[in-house]
């Protein structure tokens, strides 16, 4: 974070850049909740030439970048709602807009798409359900620790992707990090560590770009769901490392494209089953 405000020619402390990045006029350039719906359809078109090297396989299943309906727009976040298994209602990838000249770029615009629809939870959710191989009761299974570790791995391959040029969003992406890295520490703390309530916000709050109501949202949601915070991380950690081990295992022979379709092929499982799998695909390269 302290290279990227560097390279921006930004004067000032990190906390500083912070709210520079959140106030700031030029960072809010849209006029209306097309303009915001376009720039997310901008990033599905740059993408789209390298998910072609990073994917053998694709969903079939048609995909959407909608605005969220005004009526439940206000207490919303960004969401993907999957498509139906025959392709006849499309994965839609929903943006609440209440105020479009409100809307900042710096939020993490690229960081988001890449978890919430391509390729996060659009490939690995449709790939799953279109999996006809599969029985039913796993091909509509859910297991955190794969399924969101997936959707944050997704996040990582942004520079892959031809995403992350732009340092402000850059800096989006790195704040997400920066998120999931205090949610270790307070998912852990709550229901380990004896951490109160307002210990969590506060750490929160000190250690992240957020507001008071953002953190204490974030913090009631870790209180009623334990280690649903650590369980993105966890997953996102275990695919990066098979993939490092493979990379280095199998050297020339080693296929990204074919690593990502055997990960997703058989749909969500639990990581130690995963693992087990992907070095039965190594050991067969």
């Amino acid at each position: 974070m302290e290279r990227v405000k560097n390279e921006t020619g930004f004067k000032g402390d990190l906390k500083a850049f912070f709210t520079y990045l959140k106030t700031d006029k030029k960072f809010m350039p849209y006029k209306s909740a097309k303009e915001v719906l376009d720039a997310f359809r901008n990033i599905q078109t740059t993408i789209d030439p390298n998910l072609k090297k990073m994917f053998g396989r694709t969903p079939k299943t048609p995909f959407e970048i909608r605005q969220t309906e005004a009526f439940r727009a206000a207490s919303a976040s960004a969401e993907y709602n999957q498509g139906s298994p025959d392709g006849s209602r499309p994965g839609v990838f929903y943006i609440p807009i209440v105020d479009a000249s409100t809307f900042n770029t710096t939020s993490g615009m690229e960081s988001l798409f890449l978890h919430e629809a391509i390729p996060g939870h659009h490939y690995q959710i449709s790939l799953q359900q279109e999996n006809n191989d599969l029985p039913k009761f796993r091909r509509f299974a859910w297991y955190g620790a794969m399924g969101e570790g997936w959707a944050l791995y997704s996040e990582s391959l942004g520079k892959e992707l031809g995403l992350y040029t732009d340092p402000y969003q850059y800096m989006g992406a790195l704040g997400d990090e920066m998120h999931r890295a205090v949610r270790l520490v307070v998912d852990t703390g709550l229901h380990f560590r004896n951490m109160s309530r307002e210990e969590a916000i506060k750490y929160m709050m000190d250690n992240e770009a957020i507001s008071e109501d953002g953190a204490v949202a974030e913090i009631e949601r870790y209180m009623a769901i334990p280690g649903q915070a650590l369980s993105y991380k966890t997953g996102a950690l275990k695919i990066q490392e098979l993939r490092a081990k493979y990379e280095k295992q199998l050297g020339s022979k080693f296929s990204l494209s074919n690593f990502h379709d055997e990960l997703l092929k058989d749909g969500v499982m639990p990581l130690a089953v995963l693992e087990k799998k992907m070095d039965a695909w190594a050991a067969k390269q």
